[in-house]
């Protein structure tokens, strides 16, 4: 049976990380009797686990002084780390970098080592790396290391070598800055680091692994700490940046809706506190899972969003404005980004948007360029992600180019690639292509298999319109229509691809009765009896 005791309660509570119960009874008892430091400390932790930031700042204030008026210089230097590292997070360095030179200075008063030196030399290292000094940010990680090992501290050390480890990502060291990102995780997951470091942690690892595209990592690291949060009663913290790489990886895994509801808690929780740089990242995110659903509307309105929060909306700006049939506008924002960017990594985000973009402005001979630069970034980073994406797009080019032998062994390679890293929405835009690959080579039955097979996954994850748009973009065109419209082309590709009636009304915002007289149209002018004549015609023109 609980105690009746609020303190004893609380303590219990948080000793099994019931955030809410913690919270609860120990800010109960804070108001029959004001908490010693010790137990205030522990409301802090609660408090920020909890996602009350602004509570949690009071607290760790109230801590530092009460550590101060006990002499325990250590203890409120350690609160100091905590207030200017949280400061830190959420983009506030002035008042961050107050709280460190307090620290500091109190450190010089004792005249002796202690392992808050390592501490406060996290702050510095995260600051380095901001300003692009990684030489000195790696030194600052090693020396917490160093200071880390020396007291024992567990907390330090994994902070130390996580942030050694993102150095050493960007200092072109990836193998060895993931080995030792998976040192910390595998502590992070074995309880030797407390709560309070570990979702910062986690988060900084996804972020690690999406500058290497290393989905592999990044979706098994997702999985632990779904389950470790699990074990959290009441946790709401880490919900910014950590909500957007968890709907990322959602995304690339074909959970799309769970992914939808990641990015809205992110953008909620970026509302709650406007001006951190996530917010844009948040709302980028909402609006990509909105545009792969065809939900164009709220995809302009999330990518707005991001674009007022400092996140460029490329490439999915460009993309969506080629869903849309706006060929010239999204051929200018993409030509716009790529100009603006310089680092390979980033430019890679952007290339496969860029190839699309241009064979559908038949500009050819520049998308054969985006694609070739796509292939060397991937070559040089050894990244599987990239690696399919551009066999993906080198076989879009060989299509537009009539090399449809080569272009089927690219979208072969391609197919297998995404297959390995479980990336669905892929696997079915990579088959749309083979089966337009397959139909021109003559293999009729393979290819209408293949395009059984896409338009399935497709459908499931509910992204019929890009398959409709792959067909008519790379298909070949017809020698001759049979005197068919442009929306009875349409309606004949959409008759082709296997869909309803129901389904085409809806693609093409016509009723029913309207797709059901453009088909009778079609069979008149085509001489056709079924829809699979219509099927068989469609493959044997191009239309499919």
């Amino acid at each position: 049976m609980a105690s009746s005791n609020p303190l004893t309660t609380g303590r219990d509570a948080f000793q099994r990380h019931d955030w809410n119960t913690a919270h609860q009874h120990l800010a109960a008892a804070d108001q029959e009797r004001p908490l010693d430091p010790d137990d205030l400390e522990r409301l802090a932790i609660a408090s920020a686990m909890l996602g009350l930031d602004a509570d949690a700042d009071a607290l760790w204030s109230r801590t530092h002084q009460q550590f101060l008026a006990r002499n325990d210089i250590e203890r409120a230097v350690r609160c100091a780390f905590w207030m200017g590292f949280r400061l830190l997070d959420r983009n506030e360095p002035a008042q961050s970098e107050g709280w460190i030179a307090r620290g500091r200075r109190l450190l010089e008063e004792l005249h002796r080592a202690t392992v808050e030196e390592g501490y406060l030399l996290i702050p510095a290292g995260i600051t380095a790396i901001g300003s692009g000094d990684l030489a000195q940010a790696r030194d600052l990680f090693r020396q917490a290391e160093v200071i880390g090992t020396r007291f024992g501290d567990r907390d330090l050390t994994a902070h130390a070598r996580h942030g050694e480890g993102r150095v050493l990502i960007r200092m072109g060291e990836p193998a060895q800055g993931l080995r030792l990102l998976d040192e910390v995780m595998v502590a992070v997951m074995a309880g030797d680091v407390v709560p309070l470091v570990v979702g910062d942690i986690y988060c900084s690892v996804l972020s690690g692994c999406q500058e290497v595209f290393d989905i592999g990592r990044a979706r098994e690291w997702t999985a632990a700490m779904h389950a470790w949060c699990g074990g959290q009663t009441g946790l709401v913290a880490y919900q910014g940046q950590c909500l957007v790489r968890r709907a990322e990886i959602l995304q690339l895994g074909g959970a799309w809706s769970d992914a939808l509801a990641e990015a809205e808690r992110a953008c909620a929780h970026f509302a709650r506190s406007p001006g951190q740089p996530g917010g844009g990242a948040a709302c980028y995110q909402l609006g990509e899972l909105h545009r792969l659903r065809g939900e164009w509307d709220r995809a302009e309105s999330a990518y707005r969003d991001a674009s007022r929060q400092g996140r460029r909306p490329q490439p999915g700006m460009a993309l969506l404005r080629l869903a849309q049939g706006q060929v010239t506008a999204a051929l200018a924002a993409v030509r716009n980004a790529l100009d603006e960017t310089i680092a390979p990594r980033s430019r890679a985000q952007l290339l496969p948007a860029a190839v699309d973009i241009m064979l559908s402005a038949n500009e050819i001979g520049s998308a054969r360029r985006a694609a070739d630069e796509l292939a060397e970034i991937a070559t040089t980073l050894d990244s599987p992600l990239l690696s399919a994406a551009a066999a993906q797009s080198r076989g879009m080019v060989e299509l537009a180019e009539d090399e449809t032998r080569p272009a089927l062994a690219s979208l072969r390679r391609a197919a297998s690639g995404w297959r390995a890293l479980n990336i669905p929405y892929e696997v079915g835009r990579t088959g749309v292509l083979l089966s337009i690959a397959l139909a021109q080579l003559g293999d009729q039955d393979t290819a209408t298999l293949e395009l059984a097979t896409a338009n399935t996954k497709l459908q499931e994850l509910g992204a019929v319109a890009e398959a409709s748009r792959l067909r008519a973009g790379y298909g070949k065109s017809a020698a001759t229509t049979g005197g068919l419209t442009e929306r009875e082309r349409q309606v004949l590709t959409l008759v082709a691809s296997g869909v309803s009636n129901r389904v085409i009304a809806a693609q093409l915002t016509i009723s029913e009765k309207t797709v059901a007289r453009h088909i009778s149209n079609i069979f008149t002018k085509l001489g056709l009896s079924s829809r699979a004549a219509a099927t068989a015609y469609a493959y044997e023109h191009g239309l499919k």
